[in-house]
């Protein structure tokens, strides 16, 4: 595998084709020669893949699988949980093979086929009605299968009355889009989550006493328009739609909106009347999410 730094900075690997599935795990210790030429030889009687081989003789675990298949495509499989690692939440971050997973990148498909395949159209902003629906869960999830397709992404957290993103990445707040709005923070305040991944996170900060007239400053525009000209993706996670004006300021920013409802949870009638107060702003909703998670 090489690894080439290209002018902006980042690290690329660049896949080769010729390393089997088994030599990367022998040759980063998880597997011995002689156990890697069992496997082939089960798999080859069997018609089986290395990897269900490799499970069913027990020489492998899932993790070491994940890990493989995170070198042969070319993105870091994250820590689950402690120093450096995500929350339980963040699923495609350290369980990419995840079936749950399957839904977020159809999504990404028709994001990109929708609206990101307009050099202009680079921001969404991620909302729902009412709290606990899952929207800092997809925005979390769904920048981190943007990231590992090569994309440079931005996850923004733009909720400045119960921010999550922080916690989901294990990131400090102390610092964030606060105190970038306020000019008291530069644009590196947005943290890279693994020196392998494109993905960063800019977290909420110290919440403010005032955020919805913060996040109506023109220094947002200003703030969005040097973001765009780095990343190729930027998601905004917004706070609830339905309680404050702070969603629809954020997606008048950002242009365009996916709106989030959650199965038992979300009422029809706050749907309704989120999605009125999106569109009466001129905000384009690009689309709907139902989330059974």
């Amino acid at each position: 595998m090489n690894t080439i730094v290209n002018p902006a900075g980042d690290v690329v690997l660049t896949r080769d084709r010729s390393r089997a599935f088994g030599s990367i795990l022998v040759e980063q210790g998880r597997l011995t020669p002689a156990d890697a030429e069992e496997i082939q030889r089960y798999a080859g009687a069997h018609g089986m893949r290395f990897g269900e081989a490799a499970l069913k003789l027990k020489l492998l675990t899932l993790q070491d699988i994940d890990f493989a298949v995170a070198h042969q495509f070319n993105y870091p499989i994250l820590q689950r949980g402690g120093q450096g690692g995500v929350a339980d939440d963040v699923v495609a971050a350290y369980n990419p093979q995840s079936e749950s997973i399957e839904p977020l990148r159809a999504l990404r498909s028709q994001l990109t086929l929708r609206w990101f395949n307009d050099a202009t159209h680079k921001v969404v902003a991620i909302t729902s009605p009412g709290r606990r629906e899952g929207r800092s869960w997809l925005a979390a999830n769904l920048a981190a299968v943007f990231a590992q397709i090569g994309e440079r992404t931005l996850l923004i957290d733009a909720d400045m009355r119960h921010p999550r993103q922080h916690e989901l990445f294990n990131l400090p707040n102390s610092v964030g889009l606060s105190a970038l709005l306020t000019g008291r923070a530069g644009k590196e305040t947005a943290c890279r989550v693994h020196p392998h991944l494109r993905l960063f996170v800019l977290p909420a900060g110290a919440i403010p006493p005032n955020p919805q007239e913060l996040l109506g400053r023109p220094v947002f525009d200003l703030v969005l328009e040097r973001f765009i000209d780095q990343f190729d993706v930027i998601l905004i996670d917004t706070p609830a739609a339905t309680e404050t004006a702070d969603a629809q300021i954020v997606a008048e920013r950002a242009g365009a909106a996916l709106m989030l409802a959650r199965l038992n949870v979300t009422r029809h009638s706050q749907l309704t009347a989120a999605m009125e107060s999106l569109t009466q702003t001129g905000v384009n909703v690009i689309g709907g999410v139902f989330n059974e998670y």
